[in-house]
């Protein structure tokens, strides 16, 4: 069975065709109010799939305001993945980069790979999504796009 099989059966469908509603309550968002709203009118608005910063108590909030959507969790820490999971979290995402730039925090090719193949060794049966930061060269980002499918990225 493959990672994306483990999913459940209505994202793997909407993944299979294309067309995916993703909600992003936010990577930095830690505020479970907020977390709260958007899980609610995402789970209304038919959403496949939110978006979550990687806690296990926004998990647990984001699945149930939402009436059961799937989340995904955001980070860039991969330690912080596991608890999620076991919340509940059906994939992991690595990236979201731009909420870093503005504090002078860019993420290089190198770092994300390393990130990710960390990922891979604590997670090795969950789906895993990366970002490719779009401030390298276009040539890096072809590159590091190979090389993370390569170390286990979907």
């Amino acid at each position: 069975m493959s990672r994306l099989q483990q999913l459940p059966a209505a994202l793997q469908r909407s993944l299979e065709q294309r067309s995916t509603l993703k909600v992003i309550a936010g990577l930095m968002n830690f505020d479970a109010a907020s977390v709260a709203r958007v899980a609610r009118a995402a789970g209304h608005g038919g959403a496949d799939l939110i978006d979550v910063a990687c806690d296990a108590e926004l998990v647990r909030l984001a699945i149930e305001a939402s009436g059961g959507v799937p989340v995904c969790v955001s980070s860039v820490e991969p330690e912080q993945f596991p608890a999620a999971v076991a919340a509940g979290a059906v994939m992991v995402e690595i990236g979201n980069f731009d909420a870093f730039y503005p504090h002078g925090r860019i993420f290089g090719a190198e770092e994300v790979l390393a990130l990710t193949r960390r990922t891979r060794e604590l997670l090795p049966e969950v789906v895993l999504r990366v970002t490719v930061p779009h401030v390298l060269p276009m040539d890096q980002q072809a590159q590091l796009a190979v090389d993370l499918v390569a170390a286990g990225a979907a």
